[in-house]
């Protein structure tokens, strides 16, 4: 089939940019990243990766990240496996 539609959007330079330097990477021009998102919505009927509101305890586990607090800094993962099997 003829690829005669058209597709535009708006998004910032820098997540454009992003995203094109992903795709070279992987070979693909924007048309076709683009072409494979669409044919993969088609296969799966939706989405194809997971979309969820994050609940309050998500959210103010990113809150913690984002400022740095209360994270643990071990030495090794040894030692960070030994406080996971402690737990």
């Amino acid at each position: 089939m003829a690829k005669t539609e058209m597709i535009r959007a708006r998004v910032e330079p820098e997540l454009k940019q992003d995203a094109e330097d992903v795709f070279s990477t992987l070979g693909l021009s924007p048309t076709e990243a683009i072409t494979l998102f669409y044919k993969q919505v088609t296969l799966q009927h939706g989405l194809p990766f997971e979309v969820r509101i994050p609940n309050a305890e998500t959210l103010e586990a990113m809150r913690q990240v984002r400022k740095r607090d209360g994270l643990i800094k071990y030495d090794s993962v040894d030692d960070l496996m030994a406080e996971l099997n402690d737990a």
